[in-house]
């Protein structure tokens, strides 16, 4: 990609790695196994008693090819995809790489897909068998198996699923798993992930060994990026849905670093686990931090604990921000922060389990105020950026390249730029080459001169640190002919301990407005907190003081954008956004075209239409 090296406005970092032609993952995988057989390569957590047991990749490399001569004695050829419908765990990481062994492609399906979105997947992709968690997720598929000649299995692990594939294998068939690993290519078809779309069906992503080598590989080769995942005792701790690219992205770079990887399935017991596994880094969306946030302010409770809490969020905050100056932190700011650290901050650390170094945050803005917060007491979250298309990262921030608000440096390997109109373009071995059975999209995807359209809007300042401003798509243009990107409204508002989704609205409407929904979970605290009786969200959505303090939050925001900009009215619905309820992806995103065509007599209150 030299070539774009004297182009100007061209962000990038060079990538140090080049992937061989006749690279593939599980051929790295195998060789990592071989060369490295008493390392631990992950820990898996015992159902029995709840302690992480380690897994060296002796044992993991013999336990995927149980797995694989399991599928290839069932039937599995070459190219036969393969579908996953499970949380993440442990067993979701070994059948990814055991189908691959066994030389297919395994395809994701978000286990909170509906019956509709999984048969589009399987009818798509052709998928031929699945390995489902459980026997609900099971009777999901089962509708969709007596329909389709060509779906043949469905594996429940809940089932002894598992146990029943090794048995049917024998050892006879490690010849033919290497026959089929050897065959594989860098640029053979590694996945098809779907993305979990805001409009329309998903699209099928195809990515190459090449395309997850490429930033698996030159990510460990950048001191600045080891300074994350490296270090004495480093391990994370993953919950992101592994139908995510990033989460599958992930496992690998650690399996690939050496460091220790542990799976947690259960959002519900995932401080339970951190608490337990400790890790010294995780990942996850902004609603995370969100969350994390909101739960320290609520469990403050009131009176002079909560105050102590705020006072040294601000402190924490300043702090961050004096960081950014010649001048840094005063004594005086030092002095607050160290008592903050004694008061505050360290409860906060325990609470992650007490090894906490740095979080990554990806999938939305995280916002400035909050990764101010967390910086501030110790837990910098370094956020990045990248899609599906684009094998995951694309561009990150690191401990030395960090500006808060932005999303980082090109990722080493990559290159990105900035279209006429504002769109970002990205270019380089990790971006994917078509959509599965779309050329439509496909050529729509790409400019003439091969650059990756986005679809984001964002900025490359002078230091190339990129800035996201807003979906393309998601623009508003007011009546009165201003440009308003509602996420920067949108992320601040999130930010209010009782909020929970906010859709910005205002496209050819006289002013800018929003939607906004109640956390159910925050709210009981915060009502007791505020010496308000219980209610429900229902009721919540129409109380005087509920209303006043969203409307103060709503002011708040509005001190950061033009006039022409801001909030002038809002609406709070009774009705969450939720992944069940279908306006929310499986990775957190508001199905905004949805929203607005379903909560269209909301929109017509707003303005008296």
């Amino acid at each position: 990609m030299s070539e774009f090296l004297n182009e100007e406005g061209v962000a990038f970092r060079p990538g140090k790695v080049s992937v061989s032609d006749d690279l593939s993952v599980p051929g790295l995988i195998r060789r990592l196994g071989e060369q490295t057989p008493r390392r631990t390569a992950m820990q898996r957590k015992l159902d029995f008693s709840g302690t992480w047991a380690d897994v060296s990749w002796a044992q993991l490399i013999s336990e995927i090819r149980a797995v694989a001569r399991g599928l290839i004695a069932w039937g599995v050829q070459p190219g036969d995809a393969i579908g996953i419908m499970a949380h993440t765990s442990y067993q979701w990481a070994l059948f990814d790489l055991a189908i691959q062994f066994a030389g297919g492609l395994a395809v994701p399906i978000y286990e909170t897909d509906s019956t509709s979105q999984a048969e589009w997947i399987i009818q798509d992709a052709q998928i031929r068998a699945v390995v489902a968690e459980n026997a609900q997720i099971a009777s999901v598929l089962e509708p969709i198996l007596k329909k389709r000649n060509k779906f043949e299995q469905i594996w429940v692990l809940s089932d002894d699923g598992e146990e029943k594939i090794i048995a049917q294998g024998n050892p006879s068939l490690d010849v033919e798993i290497d026959r089929r690993i050897d065959a594989m290519k860098a640029d053979s078809l590694w996945t098809i992930i779907y993305t979990s779309g805001t409009t329309g069906q998903p699209k099928g992503v195809e990515l190459t060994h090449r395309n997850v080598l490429h930033v698996v590989m030159n990510g460990p080769t950048d001191d600045e990026l080891m300074k994350i995942i490296a270090g004495k005792g480093s391990r994370t701790l993953l919950f992101l849905p592994m139908a995510h690219v990033f989460a599958r992205f992930i496992n690998l770079v650690m399996l690939y670093a050496g460091r220790v990887i542990g799976h947690s399935p259960d959002t519900k017991n995932l401080v339970a686990d951190m608490q337990s596994f400790k890790p010294t880094f995780v990942l996850a969306v902004p609603r995370v931090f969100e969350k994390i946030y909101n739960a320290a302010d609520a469990k403050a409770g009131k009176g002079i604990a909560l105050r102590t809490f705020r006072t040294f969020a601000k402190v924490a905050i300043k702090y961050s921000r004096a960081l950014d100056t010649p001048e840094g932190p005063s004594k005086k700011l030092i002095a607050q922060h160290a008592l903050g650290e004694r008061l505050v901050y360290s409860k906060i650390k325990e609470i992650t389990g007490g090894k906490l170094r740095a979080s990554i945050s990806g999938g939305a803005p995280l916002g400035e105020r909050l990764g101010s917060f967390f910086r501030g007491i110790g837990m910098p979250v370094y956020e990045g950026y990248g899609l599906t298309e684009t094998s995951a990262p694309t561009c990150v921030n690191t401990p030395d390249s960090l500006r808060i608000g932005s999303v980082g440096v090109a990722y080493p390997g990559c290159y990105m730029k900035v279209a006429d109109d504002g769109e970002l373009l990205v270019r380089g071995d990790h971006v994917f080459h078509r959509y599965h059975n779309n050329k439509k999209a496909t050529a729509e995807a790409f400019t003439v001169d091969g650059w990756f359209r986005t679809g984001d809007m964002g900025r490359i300042d002078d230091d190339d640190f990129i800035w996201i401003t807003g979906r393309k798509k998601e623009l508003i243009v007011t009546a009165g002919g201003k440009n308003v990107a509602p996420a920067q409204l949108e992320d601040r508002l999130r930010g209010h301990p009782i909020i929970s989704q906010v859709v910005v609205v205002g496209d050819q409407k006289p002013f800018v407005a929003a939607m906004i929904t109640l956390d159910a979970e925050s709210l009981p605290r915060w009502l007791e907190n505020h010496d308000l009786p219980p209610m429900s969200v229902a009721e919540a959505v129409k109380d005087p003081q509920v209303i006043a303090a969203i409307d103060r939050a709503v002011k708040r925001t509005n001190e950061h954008v033009s006039r022409a900009e801001s909030i002038r009215k809002f609406e709070l619905l009774a009705t969450d956004f939720t992944i069940g309820n279908g306006y929310l992806t499986p990775s957190l995103k508001v199905k905004r075209a949805k929203v607005l065509e379903d909560f269209s007599s909301v929109i017509e209150k707003i303005y008296g239409e």
